[in-house]
């Protein structure tokens, strides 16, 4: 599932049709394609990990869910969920959900909780945190309301730098490696994005789809975890347990 750099790379790579106009529109989707024919794109958006294309009073939301993809100004043998034509290039999008949100983009997305955007709010993560001490961290990460735009790469990830088990209850974290956290969900994020661009993300991986530790040289544990049931890998040895019963009371 792309994951909220991903998205960003989308959304730079779409920007240069700001401001055009949709000549031609095609595509599989069950969604009125038609109506955004004749529409000019007032701004190309993302958010966690959410598309947008705004056209005024509404916009085009694309979630990309396991295994979308798109291309600008290139195709593919597949048939597109949605295909735009401008007069200066051609997006197209391929399994990915599509739907319509009506009136402003800020009635509907909370910018806040976006670890990539400019208004992003640790203080607002921190307090829906610790409103919820039973959850454990590694559903935590992956909740769209709190950290937008990360996803299991991340999640592991975050997890093994600040060296916490994912199955420890967020009452059960000390407020100094919560805020740990909450700062290295946003600063992999940008790292994840710089990584992608160079085309040496896996090459940074420490834990995700890895077998040893790269610290202790220990296997790494490799379960579903959580609420969520996502893959998550960690290592026992380096990522203990945090604080005790009593942080949960």
């Amino acid at each position: 599932m792309p994951e909220g750099p991903s998205l960003v790379i989308m959304r730079d790579a779409a920007a240069k049709f700001r401001g055009q106009t949709v000549r031609a529109v095609a595509g599989n989707s069950s969604l009125d394609l038609a109506r955004m024919q004749g529409r000019q794109v007032a701004s190309v958006m993302s958010w966690g990990k959410h598309f947008l294309l705004e056209f005024g009073d509404f916009s085009l939301r694309v979630h990309m869910l396991m295994f979308g993809s798109y291309l600008v100004d290139a195709d593919k043998a597949a048939t597109p969920r949605v295909s735009l034509q401008f007069d200066n290039g051609v997006l197209h999008v391929y399994a990915s959900s599509l739907t319509y949100i009506e009136g402003s983009l800020d009635e509907t997305y909370d910018w806040r909780t976006d670890v990539m955007s400019p208004e992003w709010s640790p203080q607002r993560a921190h307090d829906k945190l610790r409103a919820q001490p039973r959850t454990l961290v590694c559903d935590a990460l992956l909740d769209q309301e709190i950290f937008a735009g990360v996803g299991n790469i991340i999640k592991n990830e975050v997890l093994f730098r600040i060296r916490l088990h994912p199955a420890t209850p967020l009452g059960c974290v000390p407020t100094e490696q919560l805020d740990r956290l909450i700062a290295q969900a946003r600063e992999y994020s940008f790292d994840f994005l710089r990584w992608r661009k160079q085309g040496v993300l896996k090459r940074h991986w420490q834990v995700h789809n890895r077998s040893a530790c790269p610290a202790c040289g220990g296997r790494l544990t490799r379960v579903t975890m959580g609420t969520r049931k996502r893959r998550t890998l960690f290592c026992n040895r380096c990522q203990p347990m945090s604080g005790g019963p009593l942080s949960l009371l």
